[in-house]
């Protein structure tokens, strides 16, 4: 290791939120950070966008009441929130016929019965998951054999309570069933506070969003940090021996006593570990792969759909837009729909040239608003699969098998190397408050680390 090289306590790879909160809570403990960063930009999943004139968020930009880091962080920087528009009657599409329904959505009664029941199997289900070690519960590896869509083949027995399965996996987790070990998906509700909170808007994880955006959250952080960060620098390769860690970067190389990789496992698994990681290590993060999601925003002259007494809230299994909400700013402004292609509609529409995926979201907003929704002013979009230090969202999901395999490691330091990043949290993984959350623990560990 060269004299001439930097030297730091901590070097930070990724400056997403959980990496920007790794390297501030070490900087306030006295520790001296670098964050390398390979965008030109932070917040990793987390980016400012524009729509006539208005700032929107193309991340991630809900908050719950249960999300208590994400809420604190945001006040500490003087961030407010606002309530998500619900008032007026909520659509579904199920087999090209949309219904209105305000509390519980129109499915045939038998459905509506055996839904109620997969809800119960599935809260007993997650009682039976050890805190921070699902892989360890008695069932584990039974139902880790099991995808989500084997799981809803074998135990599931109305069409309506099927279709709803398959939605919920794309609208939260941007996967089709097939794609998902059931006790990933088990772990996923347990550590997100079930399936009423992930899925709900009050009191549930969407129910406020921040002004002016969550993207801030992240930018305030890294303004903070100043000089602390370098963008545009993507890391290649990591070494590591008794005395510390050598990180090399397009621009160099730097000395710290410890690393901290905090970006998805598909890119952190592009790195040369030397010596290498542990095998079970290096083969979860090759295991692990992104989300599909494309996220749109929608202008119009008026909210039109509130005169209609709708909320601007659709979802549906079957349109390439799986998930919509009002965005609208104010009463009085432009109306703006928010609306996420997800799982396997995000995959075929991203091979769509713009224009014939803008037609595509028209299309299907004028099949859930009517004709109104033909003449949009404004429309926006960020395809998070051709992001090309993303790969796709919302987070990384385990496929069958993974969780048992591999699990254990997904927050285990490899010697002086430490993880971080939304999917390593072991509350709300996948969000922005995961990410806090990674990050401090991190944190935490390091403080009194030689």
């Amino acid at each position: 290791m060269a004299d001439s090289d930097r030297r730091y306590d901590v070097i930070v790879i990724g400056a997403g939120l959980s990496g920007l909160k790794t390297a501030l809570e070490l900087k306030k403990a006295g520790k001296s950070v670098l964050v390398l960063e390979a965008r030109d930009r932070v917040g990793g999943r987390s980016m400012p966008g524009e729509i006539c004139g208005q700032t929107v968020d193309f991340g991630g930009q809900w908050v719950g009441p249960q999300q208590t880091q994400l809420l604190a962080q945001a006040r500490e920087l003087g961030i407010e929130t606002r309530p998500q528009y619900t008032e007026g009657a909520n659509l579904l599409s199920r087999h090209g016929r949309v219904s209105r329904y305000t509390s519980t959505p129109k499915l045939p009664l038998p459905s509506l019965v055996e839904l109620g029941l997969i809800e119960r199997r599935w809260r007993r289900d997650i009682a039976a998951l050890p805190l921070g070690a699902p892989w360890s519960a008695e069932r584990a590896r039974e139902w880790d054999a099991l995808s989500l869509e084997s799981w809803a083949l074998r135990h599931v027995r109305t069409e309506g309570a099927r279709y709803f399965v398959r939605t919920i996996a794309g609208a939260l987790l941007c996967i089709d069933t097939s794609q998902i070990s059931y006790l990933h998906f088990l772990e996923m509700l347990r550590s997100c506070g079930g399936l009423e909170t992930m899925i709900g808007v009050e009191g549930g994880a969407q129910q406020d969003k921040f002004a002016g955006g969550a993207w801030q959250i992240p930018k305030r952080l890294a303004d903070i940090l100043g000089a602390d960060i370098e963008l545009e620098n993507p890391v290649h390769a990591v070494e590591q021996d008794a005395a510390g860690v050598r990180v090399f970067a397009a621009r160099g190389a730097c000395l710290a006593r410890h690393v901290v990789v905090a970006v998805p496992p598909i890119f952190a698994s592009r790195i040369h570990f030397a010596p290498g990681l542990p095998a079970r290590r290096a083969g979860l993060m090759q295991r692990m792969p992104m989300g599909a999601v494309i996220k749109v925003h929608i202008a119009y002259e008026t909210p039109f759909w509130r005169q209609a007494g709708l909320s601007g809230s659709a979802v549906s299994g079957d349109r390439h837009l799986g998930t919509v909400f009002d965005q609208s700013l104010g009463d009085d402004g432009i109306g703006v729909l928010v609306g996420l292609i997800e799982a396997r509609h995000a995959v075929a529409l991203s091979a769509f040239d713009p224009d014939a995926r803008r037609a595509a979201v028209v299309d299907d907003l004028v099949h859930y608003f009517g004709a109104a929704a033909s003449r949009p002013i404004g429309y926006v979009e960020q395809d998070w699969l051709a992001e090309p230090w993303s790969l796709g969202g919302y987070a990384a999901h385990m496929p069958p098998g993974v969780m048992t395999g591999y699990g254990d490691t997904l927050r285990e330091p490899c010697g002086r190397i430490h993880w971080a990043g939304t999917e390593a949290a072991t509350e709300f993984p996948g969000y922005l408050e995961g990410a806090l959350r990674a990050g401090i623990r991190a944190a935490d560990v390091l403080r009194q680390a030689a």
